[in-house]
């Protein structure tokens, strides 16, 4: 016991302070950035800064069955709840933190958001017993262009904060449909309409299965998901997304 307490005593007074001083001297050379406003952020810091997260914009709409991301899908496909972690606005911190994860590489900050939602999701009586999260898929050849799904990324921290691990089941866009960006309603759901295919789908029989997505519009992409997750027994379908717009 006492070596013990020796080598604790020496990393505390000699690795530890080595350690610290090259994270320092390498924030300095390279600092990380917060990846909502960009400024440098403090040693505490993980992705978003302090500032970012006193004004995050948070919707509140966990708890609250008639809120606008739920009302997207009234009388289009049946779900047990829908909600957003944030409001996006185009030129405000969220429309940075989702390019830093689409774009830039930075799954960190797409971990940060997943965890937080989670966190959120954990407190609310209509997500709590959530046992399954799905991402939203990719085509297989935009995500070997990123590197990664983005959704998949935020996924990974939300069932790190819900508690629960990967299921088998797996969902495929098997159709590379074109970008939703200047589409109408109509034209996005005329887009991914049949766009989506279900693997191991056996496995989510009797579960409250989350749906996952980065930002909710029009919801077509969400509703074409959902759609193919309705023929399994006894299951209850949820969406939330980190953004609304």
């Amino acid at each position: 016991m006492g070596a013990i307490s020796s080598a604790g005593a020496l990393f505390n007074k000699v690795v530890h302070p080595i350690v610290q001083g090259l994270r320092d001297l390498g924030d300095l050379a390279l600092p990380r950035r917060c990846a909502g406003c960009d400024d440098p952020l403090h040693q505490h810091e993980q992705a978003i800064c302090s500032t970012c997260l006193a004004d995050f914009p948070r919707t509140r709409f966990h708890d609250d069955p008639s809120n606008p991301v739920e009302r997207i899908f009234w009388g289009r496909i049946p779900l047990h709840a829908a909600t957003a972690l944030a409001h996006f606005d185009k030129r405000g911190r969220m429309q940075h933190m989702l390019h830093r994860l689409k774009y830039r590489g930075d799954r960190t900050v797409g971990h940060a958001l997943g965890r937080m939602l989670g966190e959120e999701l954990k407190a609310s009586a209509r997500f709590a017993d959530v046992n399954a999260v799905l991402s939203v898929p990719l085509h297989p050849r935009k995500e070997r262009d990123r590197g990664y799904n983005q959704a998949e990324v935020l996924a990974e921290g939300l069932r790190e904060a819900l508690g629960t691990g990967p299921v088998n089941a797996r969902l495929v866009r098997a159709v590379h449909t074109e970008s939703q960006t200047r589409k109408s309603r109509l034209e996005r759901w005329r887009n991914v309409k049949d766009a989506f295919v279900l693997h191991h789908g056996e496995v989510l029989t009797g579960r409250h299965v989350l749906l996952i997505d980065d930002v909710v519009t029009t919801g077509a992409t969400l509703e074409g998901c959902a759609a193919v997750l309705q023929d399994i027994a006894d299951v209850r379908v949820s969406v939330a997304t980190v953004a609304f717009a």
